[in-house]
């Protein structure tokens, strides 16, 4: 028989520590009608428990028709304010060749930053008058390859610049060439690792060095003022400096630049851990952006017998939101002071933008009970794989799914194969068929690479 101590403490209800959570306007939290969202149990009419099934977990998913209206928007935005436009898909954002293919089939051609991109764009039949070739180091080799291509070569430091004079005075060649320029701009900090500097005057004394000579023509002036620029000034003020260099150019040295190139840097409505707001609600659109980058350009180009090409290289406003990462709960934890932690089968290795974002990350299915603050950690064997501290779930179970979005920029390109297997990445195409576009990594895939010297051939000692 129960002794009343007993009854007692059967009775109670469980300790649930108390959590202080922002207001949002229009949505009450647990103290009114519940936070609790409609979880996502299907990507792009999909559902995700069918993916799991079929294809593992965890999993990437690419949905195809996000990709194509990302694009149509943004060039759409472009067009409609200046006469010549072209985008170029950023590589290093997400180069999957199924996700390259995407943007080169809605008209973007190809940027790329290394040898390894370069080879990849030229693999995917993109000719070399179509690839920008940017980046901070560009190998002699396939430095004369670009030249011999036909690349946008744009020029990043002046060592680079003395080994293109060289390469045309050999080949007896003029080879056009653009340069990238940094500069103070509305936002901080400056990217002054990339280019030749507007301040300082470097910039125009390379402009005037390569008017000067017989062994390049400049073709155009390119500017990349940071990544997840949320500030329209910059973009405002930095096409207002780059157009003053191309009056330079024009006054000075009768040149009329072919190309304008305004980078990239768009952000996606991913949400900063700094924000308080979320990111839709903070990040401009295609439009706004358009509207400052335009803007300048009416307001401040030379007078040209034609309007230069407007480039514009934006990756991750593209592709951010087309991805998804589907995750299973592997174990439920309840932390020192009482809250909650769960451990999923995705780490930090497959999601780079963990770091900085604070991501969405949703139920996959229906589950029942009120929301509260939730750490969320990979699997892997180190202190520091969050992925979010601070998710706002339901109690969840071993076994259940997860859906963390968006996560299609950067982190398929940035992922690490540690401790785990990189997963198999899916595409949903627009009559909801799924393809594999990459497959999941296996012991024979990762050491594919790796030599044993034959003295290491020997089978291991028997334990002493």
């Amino acid at each position: 028989m129960e002794t009343s101590t007993e009854i007692a403490t059967m009775n109670q209800k469980p300790y649930m520590p108390p959590t202080i959570e922002r207001h949002v306007v229009g949505l009450m939290n647990k103290h009114g009608h519940g936070v609790q969202s409609k979880p996502r149990d299907t990507i792009a009419d999909v559902a995700v428990s069918d993916l799991v099934e079929q294809h593992g977990s965890p999993l990437f998913v690419m949905v195809e028709d996000v990709l194509r209206q990302k694009y149509q928007d943004a060039h759409r935005a472009f067009s409609t304010r200046y006469p010549r436009v072209q985008f170029a898909w950023s590589y290093k954002t997400n180069y999957l060749k199924s996700v390259c293919q995407v943007f080169h089939q809605e008209g973007a051609i190809a940027e790329v930053v290394s040898d390894f991109e370069y080879a990849k764009a030229r693999a995917l039949g993109i000719d070399g008058s179509d690839i920008i070739f940017n980046g901070p180091y560009k190998e002699e080799t396939i430095l004369r390859q670009a030249v011999a291509d036909g690349a946008r070569i744009q020029i990043d430091n002046l060592d680079e610049l003395s080994l293109l004079e060289r390469i045309a005075t050999e080949q007896n060649l003029v080879i056009p060439v653009g340069i990238r320029i940094n500069m103070t701009a509305g936002s901080e900090p400056t990217w002054t690792k990339f280019g030749f500097n507007y301040e300082n005057g470097e910039a125009a004394r390379v402009i005037r060095r390569i008017a000067r000579g017989d062994q390049l023509q400049l073709a155009g002036l390119h500017m990349h003022l940071g990544t997840f620029i949320l500030d329209l000034r910059t973009y405002y003020e930095g096409m207002t400096k780059l157009l003053q260099l191309a009056h330079y150019a024009r006054d000075e040295f009768e040149i009329e630049l072919q190309y304008i190139n305004a980078g990239g840097g768009f952000a996606s409505t991913n949400s900063l851990k700094y924000q308080y707001l979320p990111g839709h609600e903070l990040t401009p659109s295609f439009e706004q952006y358009a509207e400052a980058i335009c803007t300048a350009m009416e307001e401040q180009m030379p007078d040209y017998a034609q309007p230069p090409l407007l480039l514009l290289e934006t990756g991750r406003a593209l592709v951010d939101e087309a991805g998804f990462l589907i995750t299973s709960v592997l174990s439920v934890q309840t932390t020192a002071d009482g809250g909650r932690a769960l451990i999923v089968d995705a780490g930090v290795n497959l999601l780079y933008t963990a770091n900085w974002y604070r991501l969405n990350i949703d139920p996959a299915q229906e589950v029942s009970g009120p929301m509260s603050k939730t750490i969320v950690y990979g699997p892997l064997c180190m202190n520091i794989d969050v992925l979010r501290d601070d998710a706002p779930l339901p109690a969840m179970d071993a076994g259940q799914q997860l859906v963390i979005h968006p996560v299609g920029a950067y982190n398929i390109t940035q992922s690490m194969q540690f401790i785990t297997y990189r997963p198999r990445v899916v595409m949903i195409a627009a009559d909801g068929s799924v393809d594999i576009i990459r497959q999941r990594e296996t012991l024979e895939s990762v050491e594919a690479l790796e030599e044993v010297p034959d003295r290491l051939e020997a089978p291991p000692a028997e334990p002493s």
